[in-house]
Order: C-alpha cells, then structure tokens, then sequence
C-alpha cells in the first residue's frame, strides 16, 4: 500500500514537470524554429543563416574571392549551428546568381549535380549586394550569440530580394513556399507602386519552361501555379524537352517517364538524357504512336508538368504571417523607401557639418584668428577662450553654434601661411557643400521620385541579362483517359455476363486504357457502365460492349425490344451522355422481366439503318414481315418507352440495309488559345464536318498539310497562317518572299497532295523565304502598301487577272520588289460557304 502512494506521489510529480516543460519547452523550440531558422524576416527577405553569410562575407570583402570553406569558417562566429548547414544556404544562394558571384563547379539546379566540395569552390559578394543590401550607418545591431561580436540583426536592404530568390521552409506547425519572380519585373512592379499605379507580379524560374499562372493568387495560401517543360517534336518518332519545371532535375525527369512507361500510360522505346550546357532530354517513341498524344500524357502522367502551391509565410513585427507577394512588394518599396530617406537624413547631416567646419575654417584664416594662438595666455583654457571671443562677430555667417570641440580641431591643424589660393579653395568647397545640401535636401522633398530613380538605376545597371526565362501560358485541362495508352485487352464472357482484362480465355473486344469506362448492354434491356478491371459482373446475355465516351452526343444506340408487361414491341434512338458508374439503368419499360431486346446496334455518328422484322408465323398479323426504317426515329432519352413497331409477337429482327446520318455534320472550331481543334465553340469557326472531311492547314514557314478531325492533334499556334475545312476544289493563293531574288512571288494552285498529316512545301525552298499571305478565295484582291510617312503608296492587284492556276511546285510571278516596308493585306469580301456557320467575326 506505501508502495503505491510512492508511485502515485512520483507520478503526480512527474505530470507536473513533463506537462510544464512541454508546455514551455516545445514552444521556446518552436518560436527558435520559425524566427531563427526556417522563416525569412520581410525586412530584408533572409533567413538568419544567409544574412550571417552575407555579413560575414562583407567583413572579409577585399574585392577578391574567397574560398567556401574561409567563408564557412568566418560565418560560424556567427552562426551556430555547424558548417553543413551554412555550406548549403551558401550553395543555395550562390546558385540564385544575384548577392554572391561564384567561381568553380556549384552544382547545376536543372540536373541536381551537387556543389564540389568547399575548399574548391569560391565566392565573393556581388557588385549589386554592395550596392544594395548592406550600409553600417542604417544598420541595427545585436551581440552574436557567444556575446562576442556584434551582427546585423536585418541587412538594410534596399531591394525586394525576396520575391527575386525565393524562400522555402518547414518550421513547426507552418511552412513558407515564396516562388522566384523575375529582377526587371520586380523593379519595374515596385515603380508601378511608388508611382501610384496598379502591377502585376508572376513567378519566372532559373529553369525556364512554362508556367500558368490563373489560379496563382498573389502567391498566398490556397493559391496553385502550374509549370511545363517545353517538348518539341523533332520528327514523327522523336521528342525533345529543352528545359525542366522549376524544382524538377533531369533525372527525376526521367525516372517519371520510365514510370509512366512501365505503368503503360505512354509507350516510348528509350529516354536519353543528352544535357550539356543546355537541356536535352530525347525521347523516342514507339513505332505506330502519336507525337500530339505523346506529348500530351507527359504532362499528364509525368514531370513534365507539376503544380506547385505557393505559401507566402514571413516574419513581420516577431510574428510569421501569411501574405501575398503584391504585398511584400508594397512593404519592401516602402521599407527601401525610408532607407533612403534615413541615407539622405544621415548624408545631409554628414554635408551639413562639413560645410560648417569649412565655414569655420575659412573664417579662421581669413580674419587671421588663428594669431590667438601667438598671444601669451596663462593657460591652454584661456587660448580656446580667446579664439571663441574672436569668432563672436562672425557667428551670423555659420548655420549653427560654434562648440568648444569645434574650436579644439581647428587649433590642431598646423597653421602655416594662408594664400589667397587656400582661402578660394575654401570658397569653392563651401559653395560646392551648398549645392550638395541643395540637392539632398530636394531629394528628401521628393522621396518617391528618389527612390523611383534609384529603381531605374538599378535596372539599367544589373537588368541586362535577367530577362524573363519561363513563358507564360495558358494550359489546357488534358484528359488523362484521352491520352493515356491502350496498353489493356479487355474481353467479355457474354453468356455469363462477365466483362474485364482478365478473362483471357474469352472473347476479345478492344484494346483500351486502365483509366477507361466500359459501356454494356445486356438481351434483357440492362445497360452498365464500370471502370476496366480485372472481371466485373454486368448481367447474362451481354449484346454490346464497348469503351465509353462521356458527353458523346453523336453516339446513337438503336434498339428494338418487345416489353414483358403488354408483349408490344417498341423501337427508339438515344444517346448515353452521362450516367453513374456501377448502377445499373433498365432501358425497357419499368424493368419487366419478360422484356427482351430483339436488336441493338450502336453508330458512332447517328446513322439510322433498315432492319427486316418478321412475325411469328401464328399470329393473326396479315402482314408477317414488314421493313422498318430507324430514321423515321427521334433521338430521345434513354428513359423514354419508344415508338410501337408492333402488337404482334415478333420472331426475328434482322440487319437488312445501311443507313446514313441523321445528326448534321460535327460542328468543329480552331482554339487558337491552344492550338487544339474542339468542338466547344471556342475560336475560329471551320465549319460543319461530315466524316471523311479534312482539315487544311498553312504555316508561315511554307508549308501546309491535310489532316483529319482527330481532337488530340494539336498545332503550334505561332505557326499557324491559315486553317480552314479542306475543299479540294479550292485554288490556293500564296504571296512569299523570295529572298534569294529579294522580291515577292505570287502562285495560284490547286493542291494535289493526299497523303495526310504530311508536310508539303508551297513556296521555293532557300534561306530566309517564308510565306507572306495565303487565301483560298476565289477572286483573291490584294491590297500593296508600300514606303511610309509621306512617301506611303498603295494600289490593288485582282491576282485571278494575273496569275494563271499552276502546279503546287510551281515558283510563281513576281509581285513586288522586296521592301521592310511592304505590307499585304486581302481586301476582297469574306465568304461564308457554310449556312450554319455562326456568326463569330
């Protein structure tokens, strides 16, 4: 029983320790985290290890560079915490190529190639970090943390670094994820905001690539970036990725596309990584696989593109607080601001007492005082005391009282004989003083002017060179069904009603992707649609499978069924746009169990075929066979009863005869956003499509191609010339130039070429040529401008009228004489061939 009051005392005790020091403890560490290690300060945007680097590096700054490893040493008497961690914020900011000019191997941030080893590698502060980030006179002081030196406790920096360099860390309970934006546009932003007027600030990267930015929101929490590699397709079996997004190496690059690969949701024959000095990482494809597919699933399924969230966490007043990058722009303009404004206190005080002391100079010889200093006084006190009483009349002349130090030092200069040459010298420093102070005291009256010129200083100085890396661009959503491989055999046991990629035995229906949907139909009017797996139930007597395209409305299922309750036969049309997956649907009457359905066919594009009907011999139906025609059906919902074919028994439903569309051509557009053909009214209108209609494109290099309706393709859009519905009876019209002669040719030719998704050159190859205009009017008029100013001339040319109808070969007649000046324009009106064309233009 003592025993256990002993244990019960210690634990009571325990409790109490452990729960206080927790208490005290975890947040002492947790507070040390935030504000010492992971979060930067929004004075001067610097974690305290880079602004003890940056400060130690000052100290050692003698214009040469320094071994990493000096550095390292000279940063740990300031910073505790060992010379890994401080050898790793060095790397990190000498890779950022701003404060710290670096020589030797530093590691590559596109490749993940580390830094060589410190004691190979140099560093020295950079020309602008001088100029920027450091000036004792404005900076605030604290005692290291062996109470032995003084440091910085923020670099007054005169600069929003930290939207330039970009912050990340993980402290206890937060984290901050500041992305990089680029140096011209963060100076150019901050003289918006002076200046009063509205700025737009977005992430750039060192490693280039894409970016975008629409759901970025100021960098804050919540907000999202989306980064792409560029991917260039090199020829129909090869790829290439010229950058990567930012916080991605080539090798995890490539680790992400042999995944893919192995996975099946792209299929590639190897990856080589060819990086150098530039990025090269070729891919080349499987025989038979689309380039536009390919490139689309590695965005999709690979890094090629990531999304990074941004977290703007900083420390403002002690505190981590969460903001966006517009305001740490505002804070820091303003924080640069008042630096300079303490510059110019400081340097106008500083001028003010240089014109004061030279003042008392040139009074001091010039009215001879210094011969105070030959009188016979009794003490040195009485001297001072004379050379004051001296002074009285001329006190009007100087800005303020004449103190006992200031007479001190000026019996301390040595007094020799005073020319009058002495005595203008003073004059002119005195007036030169005046006209400092002028200046000076003008600037601080106009402190956003200041400032706004110290920006444009320091743009025309360091901004050569930091142009912007990474595009910015709007992405398209991609589909990953739509891209993913067919790297999956599905099959169907229909008696049993089973359908899945592992009934291998069984009958094979197609080859489809594991992200796909199935659709199923069963005799008894049953309809499903499941995910692909392995083997999933739908119901006995499957009739139809197939993979499912959600919001396919050209689709159409035909059907016939005799309904189990009233023995009537109906037959309908209807399309499946959307359902739930894994329900099943009943497409019969309310589900009797009688109902059976006597044929099925799905079409890809409405067709409406004819089927023989036959009647059981023993009914009293005069008429025992009849043909009935589906296109005399609306398309209707899927829920709906249908159209009575009969009341009689039915014996058979056979296929007789084909039947065409009854939906209208496939409405296609040209998104010039993207590059993408869609069918979602976005862009230029190409017209209705039947489908074996084409597509005739033009690019501005001369060449053109025909290609089908494949949604997937995708075209580079600042190539692009012209895209229209390909009509074959169309006589084309193309102006270029011909550099060779130095003049602009003009053809006219019908286009003879078949082959599709095939490039065909229009114009006469040589360097420099490239196509001007093109139209497939038929009485093209163009408009010739010509000189500029007052020397403008323009005159219009009927090209029918001159031009005959050639071969697509042909060079063509010369049109004009080749001038920087001339411009083409088609003056002619637009046609619209296509009565359902909308009106878009």
């Amino acid at each position: 029983m003592a025993k256990s009051k002993d244990n019960s005392f210690l634990q009571q005790q325990g409790d109490s320790g452990v729960s206080g020091q927790y208490k005290t403890w975890f947040l002492d560490y947790a507070s040390y985290v935030i504000l010492e290690r992971a979060v930067p300060a929004v004075e001067d945007g610097l974690k305290p290890v880079q602004r003890r680097i940056l400060y130690a590096m000052k100290e050692m700054d003698d214009g040469r560079f320094n071994k990493v490893a000096n550095i390292i040493g000279q940063s740990m008497q300031y910073h505790p915490h060992g010379d890994a961690s401080i050898g790793d914020a060095l790397v990190n900011m000498g890779q950022k190529d701003l404060l710290i000019e670096t020589q030797g191997n530093w590691g590559d941030v596109r490749t993940g190639d580390d830094a060589a080893a410190a004691r190979y590698i140099e560093a020295r502060l950079s020309r602008f970090a001088l100029e920027v980030a450091f000036n004792a006179k404005t900076t605030e002081w604290a005692v290291s943390y062996d109470g032995r030196k003084n440091e910085p406790v923020t670099l007054p920096m005169k600069f929003p670094l930290l939207l330039a360099h970009g912050a990340e860390g993980i402290a206890v309970g937060l984290a901050t994820k500041i992305l990089p934006h680029n140096f011209c546009e963060i100076i150019e932003a901050a003289i918006k905001y002076l200046r009063g007027k509205k700025f737009e600030l977005v992430p750039d990267f060192q490693t280039a690539g894409m970016i975008d930015v629409t759901n970025y929101n100021e960098g804050k929490r919540g907000g999202k970036v989306r980064v792409r590699a560029h991917i260039e397709e090199v020829d129909k079996k090869t790829l290439a990725i010229r950058d990567v997004p930012y916080g991605v190496t080539t090798t995890q690059l490539m680790d992400s596309i042999v995944k893919a690969n192995d996975q099946g949701k792209i299929k590639i024959k190897k990856v080589t990584d060819n990086t150098a000095a530039e990025v090269e990482v070729l891919i080349d494809l499987a025989p038979g696989i689309s380039p536009d597919i390919t490139i689309d699933a590695l965005y999709a399924f690979t890094d090629c593109e990531v999304s990074i969230s941004p977290n703007a966490c900083v420390i403002v007043d002690k505190k981590p607080t969460f903001i966006s990058v517009h305001e740490l722009l505002r804070i820091s303009a303003e924080n640069t601001k008042e630096l300079l404004k303490r510059e110019l206190e400081i340097k106008l005080a500083e001028l003010q007492e240089k014109w004061h002391y030279t003042s008392l100079e040139k009074i001091f010889f010039e009215e001879k005082i210094y011969k105070e200093l030959e009188k016979r006084y009794a003490t040195w006190e009485k001297v001072l005391d004379g050379i004051t009483e001296a002074f009285k009349p001329f006190r009007k002349q100087l800005r303020r009282d004449i103190t006992r130090e200031d007479i001190v030092r000026l019996t301390e200069k040595p007094v020799r004989r005073i020319y009058k040459l002495d005595i203008e010298e003073l004059d002119a420093q005195i007036k030169g003083l005046d006209k400092e102070i002028k200046q000076v005291k003008h600037d601080l009256n106009n402190l956003v002017d200041f400032a706004v010129a110290y920006y444009e200083n320091l743009l025309q100085k360091y901004g050569k060179g930091r142009e912007r890396k990474t595009e910015i661009k709007l992405f398209e959503a991609i589909q990953a069904k739509q891209v993913a491989i067919a790297n999956t055999k599905l099959y169907v046991n229909r008696a049993d009603g089973f359908i899945g990629s592992g009934l291998k035995k069984d009958e094979f229906v197609v080859d489809c992707s594991s992200l796909d949907d199935v659709i199923a139909f069963t005799r008894s009017g049953k309809m499903k649609i499941v995910k692909v797996s392995e083997k999933a139930f739908i119901g006995k007597d499957i009739i139809h499978v197939a993979v499912f395209q959600k919001n396919d409305e050209r689709t159409t299922y035909n059907m016939i069924y005799v309904d189990g309750k009233t023995g009537i036969t109906y037959a309908k049309r209807f399309n499946v746009v959307g359902i739930t997956r894994d329900k099943e649907y009943d497409l019969t009457n309310k589900g009797a169990e009688k109902a059976k359905v006597h044929y099925f066919s799905a079409n890809p594009n409405g067709e409406a075929e004819v089927v023989k009907v036959a009647l059981d011999p023993n009914s009293t139906a005069r008429k025992k066979e009849f043909d009935f025609y589906f296109e005399e059906l609306e398309i209707k919902a899927r829920q709906s009863l249908g159209n009575q074919v009969t009341k009689f028994r039915v014996k058979s439903v056979k296929f007789k005869e084909a039947g065409k569309s009854t939906l209208g051509g496939k409405k296609l557009w040209f998104d010039d956003q993207f590059g993408r053909l869609s069918t979602e009214a976005k862009g230029q209108y190409l017209g209705s499509f039947q489908p074996d209609d084409k597509i005739f494109v033009v690019y501005k290099d001369g060449n053109y191609e025909i290609t089908d309706q494949e949604l997937t393709q995708k075209f580079d859009i600042e190539k692009v010339l012209q895209i229209e519905k390909f009509n074959p009876e169309k006589t084309v019209t193309a102006i270029y130039l011909d550099n060779d002669k130095q003049q602009f040719n003009v053809k006219r030719f019908n286009i003879e070429t078949t082959t599709l998704r095939n490039k065909f050159m229009l114009i006469k190859e040589g360097e420099g040529n490239y196509l001007e205009a093109v139209t497939t009017h038929p009485e093209p008029i163009v408009q010739i401008k010509t000189g500029r100013g007052a020397q403008v001339r323009t005159q219009k040319i009927k090209i029918a009228d001159m031009v005959e109808v050639m071969g697509w070969k042909a060079v063509g007649t010369k049109l004009a004489d080749f001038s920087k000046s001339t411009e083409f324009e088609w003056t002619m009106k637009e046609q619209k061939e296509d009565p359902e064309q909308p009106e878009l233009f």
